[in-house]
């Protein structure tokens, strides 16, 4: 039996579940986990449904005796398989951590992803990446350059039907038309010092003030730079007596671990973008947790 689930988001009214389920039960499915979220503010209805197949129909099947379901109600609706890998293409400079550690993840089945290429603007990572059998492309970017390297970039998008990017630690600042065109299939990581610490040493700059708290965030770009909504956040606490090396080490783990779990969320479908915020609904039971791995 096929493992799918269904994503819905519609305006709040009464008859949203009920539709949902009868109509699953209609076409031969069980539910095994749902999780919904009722959003008094916006007036927005978010649902997340894991079911099984049980008379064999095709998502194929399901969404088109779904349209008459959805039509009423003016529903945003998708289903999908919960066993099929994404296909994501990961970018990033100099600072390797958060490649490396989504590189493991995906090799071992911590993360249900299939890393299609790496993107550069450097050629630190080639050996590693391509070791593993994957593409590597170094796009040197310049200001003088930034349109046509992006150009390339979103080729190899296209051309390995890539569809999420990862920026995992890529320190160049993408551009609006591509920000708009990859719309809620961007995911970031940065740490928490914005703006408090800006430039190309934080962590020095927050062991020299002694901050106690590190941590990181996890968002969609938009063009807003490091603005877009937040799918994941974590902290560790730090002491005084720990070193600024330990500033930099603590740093990296949590970001790397914030990081796959923001993608490990958004490629189950966990993830909904509620205007400037997210909707963001716990691991189904039976769902290996990126965030669980030692």
């Amino acid at each position: 039996m096929s493992k799918l689930a269904l994503r819905v988001t519609c305006s709040s009214t009464r008859g949203i579940v009920a539709a949902i389920s009868s109509f699953l039960a209609g076409q031969g499915c069980n539910i095994t986990d749902s999780s919904q979220f009722d959003d008094a503010h916006t007036g927005r209805f978010f649902m997340r449904v894991s079911f099984r197949s049980e008379e064999g129909k095709t998502l194929k099947d399901l969404r088109e005796a779904f349209a008459a379901v959805a039509r009423p109600f003016d529903m945003e609706a998708d289903f999908f398989d919960e066993a099929a890998k994404r296909k994501v293409i990961v970018m990033v400079s100099r600072f390797g951590h958060c490649l490396n550690d989504l590189l493991y993840r995906s090799k071992i089945g911590a993360l249900p992803i299939e890393i299609v290429a790496v993107i550069s603007n450097h050629m630190d990572y080639q050996k590693v990446v391509v070791n593993q059998d994957i593409p590597y492309y170094c796009i040197r970017v310049t200001k003088e350059n930034k349109p046509q390297a992006e150009a390339e970039q979103m080729r190899v998008v296209r051309e390995t039907g890539a569809e999420l990017i990862v920026l995992a630690r890529y320190m160049q600042v993408l551009s609006d038309e591509m920000c708009r065109e990859m719309s809620g299939r961007i995911i970031n990581i940065h740490h928490s010092f914005l703006p408090s610490f800006k430039g190309a040493n934080p962590y020095k700059q927050a062991f020299e003030r002694g901050v106690k708290l590190i941590g990181a965030t996890s968002h969609y770009v938009t063009a807003d730079l490091d603005e877009g909504p937040i799918i994941e956040q974590d902290i560790v606490r730090i002491t005084h007596a720990q070193s600024g090396e330990d500033y930099v080490s603590l740093g990296r783990d949590v970001e790397a671990s914030v990081l796959s779990r923001a993608i490990h969320a958004h490629v189950h479908g966990r993830v909904f973008i509620n205007g400037e915020k997210t909707v963001v609904f716990p691991a189904s039971p039976g769902s290996y947790a990126s965030e669980r791995m030692g």
